[in-house]
């Protein structure tokens, strides 16, 4: 029959899949492969009342959807503490031992790509999610069928959701960007922006023909499988179909040492790019006896590689603006890459910088990513100018608009002060929608550029007149009425938020979101603020004189820029708590250190402002009380050598129902 020929060919297809990807041991040539994958596709074509859900054709793509569903995680995907050298792994594996006696290890490479959740049943594959914020995800289920390495169906009938990391291998990355730059398109930076570029597409073809790739490394709920030890998961997660990465080591502590060393100098002979190393504690049962952090578990954490640092050529110096009007200078490299990115920008900070750093227009100087993240030009390499290399000279003019750069006596940075300025302009209105502000979802630095130069931004007000265009941008490539609608909403939706997003939004020059909470508190509606004289305002905590007299300038100029924001039907008045008067919190300052358990730092730093409080950064003789939670740093031990008092979590807790 028709409909058990198609089966077994499912069934031949699937197995060699499996041998292939899973075990590394193919059984037959990919030429055979091809000619049952290719009768598969005939027979389905010819009858398609027969196809399988399970048929390895879903692979090839074709399926496009509409938008990337929600999803939430049953068990949130949480992200790992991060190590930097080797006398923190062994910190790390002194607090293990506080709890748990010869703690064996399972070592597992850092896999540079996008964490996945895959959810079985009956040991079909029926969803397939990003991690988002650990809590939601998105819904990229037809993107992960398209996954050679990832199983459609498992050798066993069960229900399980597993994770991972999708990734694109450096051949694949090499040639999807030799494409690229063939139909004249940008290329991607590095395989894991590729591979999470990829698996974001709504049309399923185009992730297919990424060639992506998947290693499974956790199963959230072992012990409901009986299993107790994390290295007999990753077993039994391969003989269901998984593909698992095969340089894993199950370690003590020395050969964990032994471990880095040895693919911190062998990363590159890998076929895909590592970003470190994970460690995860072996046994289960302890895993849960540690227990997590707010953020974290305290059975695993990843060591993060060195920063890498590499030559390369200063070819120029180029100016940009930002939404205060400062005016930065930047090196365009020559194209280098550092830590698995391709870097040809970075910043050089301000004029003093450069001079400080004697850096000239066509030096070699050398490039390192701080944190593994951010490019900087760390040195020049003097010995090799040739004496062609052109010196600096900082730009007396902005080149956005042209208009005479000021610098400030008690900055470094210089000012573009027009307030014409597109470039501030543009830079103000992205920060006016960004999270952190009025929080207008949907709002792209992309699309707030486009949309200036279209006309229909150049002011804050525009934003709440954009109902008013709706056709209009419906028409613009990319947009469609639910879109544009969600756009519309959100901007609604912003005119709700409370005083001190507003303050932040609107661009005050030295008024940052905290300082934008203590001027909402204080003055409760932004008209009484308006009118606040210099003198007023240094009365008021944590404001001095450089930020007073940058209040009453900013108002002095855009009174009506905020009559006309309320005539649109944005809040003006604080929403927020008043501060209450504990006299054991107001006015005073605190420093938090450590991981608390019941609350968030950032709770615990909501409810110290709440009540009157300041929480800052590092300990002085000013500080008031320093907030400890496990495994404290420097702060604690510095605390305890000023004789500054010291609460613990529960102290805390109970002094804030006083």
């Amino acid at each position: 029959m028709i409909e058990n020929r198609m089966r077994e060919l499912i069934n031949l297809i699937n197995k060699a899949a499996y041998e292939y990807y899973t075990l590394d041991k193919p059984s037959i040539p990919d030429q055979e492969y091809d000619r049952y994958a290719q009768e598969l596709q005939q027979l389905e074509i010819k009858y398609p009342e027969f196809i399988q859900e399970d048929s390895p054709t879903n692979r090839v793509g074709g399926k496009v959807i509409d938008e990337f569903n929600k999803v939430t995680h049953d068990i949130p995907m949480l992200s790992l503490g991060n190590v930097f050298n080797e006398s923190e792994i062994v910190a790390f594996d002194e607090r293990v031992r506080k709890e748990i006696n010869n703690p064996i290890y399972v070592a597992e490479l850092k896999i540079d790509g996008l964490a996945v959740s895959l959810t079985y049943k009956a040991g079909k594959l029926v969803r397939g999610a990003t991690r988002g914020d650990g809590v939601t995800g998105e819904d990229i289920t037809h993107n992960v069928k398209t996954i050679k390495s990832i199983p459609l169906v498992l050798s066993e009938n069960i229900d399980i959701e597993v994770r991972g990391e999708i990734y694109m291998s450096k051949a694949s990355f090499n040639l999807l960007n030799e494409e690229r730059i063939k139909k004249g398109e940008e290329a991607f930076a590095n395989p894991r922006n590729a591979a999470a570029g990829s698996v974001r597409q709504l049309d399923s073809k185009i992730a297919a023909s990424r060639k992506l790739d998947c290693f499974i490394y956790h199963l959230p709920n072992a012990l409901d499988y009986d299993i107790h030890s994390h290295f007999k998961v990753l077993k039994f997660m391969k003989k269901l179909g998984f593909n698992v990465n095969s340089n894993i080591e199950k370690v003590n502590i020395k050969e964990l040492l032994n471990y880095i060393e040895q693919w911190t100098n062998n990363r590159e002979t890998l076929a895909y790019e590592i970003d470190g190393i994970v460690i995860k504690l072996d046994n289960i049962d302890d895993q849960i006896k540690l227990g997590y952090t707010a953020k974290y578990p305290k059975w695993a954490v990843a060591y993060k590689f060195p920063a890498t640092e590499v030559l390369t050529k200063l070819k120029d110096i180029v100016f940009t603006v930002g939404r205060t009007g400062q005016v930065t200078p930047n090196a365009v490299l020559e194209p280098v890459r550092v830590a698995g990115s391709i870097i040809s920008r970075a910043t050089l900070h301000n004029e003093e910088y450069v001079v400080s750093k004697g850096i000239k227009i066509g030096d070699i100087v050398t490039i390192y990513k701080a944190g593994d993240v951010i490019p900087e030009v760390s040195r020049v390499i003097e010995d090799r100018r040739t004496g062609d290399e052109i010196d600096f000279k900082m730009t007396n003019n902005c080149p956005i608009c042209n208009s005479n750069l000021v610098k400030k006596e008690e900055e470094a940075a210089y000012y573009c002060v027009n307030p014409k300025c597109p470039a501030k302009k543009i830079e103000g209105l992205i920060h006016y929608a960004s999270r952190d502000a009025m929080n207008i979802e949907g709002f792209g630095d992309r699309i707030i550029e486009d949309f200036y130069n279209m006309g229909y931004l150049k002011d804050f007000k525009d934003f709440y007149n954009l109902n008013n265009y709706k056709e209009e941008l419906m028409e613009i490539e990319g947009f469609g009425e639910k879109s544009i609608n969600n756009l519309l909403d959100s901007i609604n939706n912003s005119k709700n938020n409370s005083l001190e997003r507003l303050l932040f939004a609107i661009g005050i020059r030295h008024v940052g979101s905290k300082t934008a909470k203590i001027l909402a508190k204080e003055y409760k509606n932004i008209e009484v603020l308006m009118i606040a004289s210099e003198e007023e305002l240094t009365n008021v905590r944590d404001i001095g004189s450089i930020i007073a007299k940058s209040i009453v300038n900013f108002f002095n100029y855009n009174k009506e820029m905020i009559i006309e924001l309320k005539s649109l039907g944005v809040n003006t008045k604080y929403l927020g708590k008043d501060t209450l008067t504990n006299p054991l919190f107001y006015a005073k300052t605190f420093v938090l250190t450590g991981s608390l358990e019941t609350i968030t730092r950032d709770q615990a730093t909501s409810m110290i402002e709440d009540l009157g409080g300041i929480v800052t950064g590092s300990v002085s003789s000013k500080t008031d009380v320093v907030l400890v939670g496990e495994n404290p740093g420097s702060k604690y031990d510095k605390a305890a050598q000023l004789n500054i008092p010291i609460w613990n979590e529960q102290t805390f807790l109970k002094n804030v129902k006083e």
